[in-house]
């Protein structure tokens, strides 16, 4: 009996943990995003990719907890900073293959997501991974460019 009570609760518990990690996140993002704006022209593209994949992580935690329009909020963020990473991809930009390996990382974990998302929430995942998949061959080509 003890188990099952356990085996219900833990669920919970996550949600609760993931909620509480939430704010955490925002404000690391927002960090990254001032340094991002501010950075050298050749470090905009890898922190733009690690901007990605941290709001990618946000989405999915707010998807997992059941909360949909702020899940769908945050992949917009995650467009919008894929725009600034595709904008930023030059010859000169340090840790191509980094930022390609952390979106191809991404791009998986939003591939998880969009199996677990509801109907609804499928037309704006998959925009997003188009966009995140687009941008990451763009990526790849440059570091084999080099």
């Amino acid at each position: 009996m003890r188990v099952v009570v356990l085996a219900l609760l833990l669920p919970l518990g996550c949600v609760e943990i993931q909620a509480s990690i939430l704010p955490q996140h925002a404000i690391a993002v927002s960090e990254l995003e001032a340094k991002a704006d501010q950075a050298l022209p050749q470090e905009r593209c890898f922190l733009y990719a690690e901007l990605v994949s941290r709001m990618t992580d946000i989405a999915g935690l707010q998807f997992g907890t059941g909360d949909l329009v702020a899940g769908e909020e945050t992949l917009k963020l995650v467009q919008q900073y894929a725009l600034k990473l595709q904008a930023s991809i030059g010859d000169d930009s340090k840790k191509l293959k980094l930022a390609e390996t952390l979106l191809h990382r991404t791009s998986f974990r939003l591939e998880g997501i969009l199996h677990e998302a509801s109907y609804e929430n499928r037309s704006a995942l998959e925009m997003t991974l188009k966009q995140v998949d687009n941008v990451q061959t763009q990526l790849m080509m440059q570091v084999f460019k080099k």
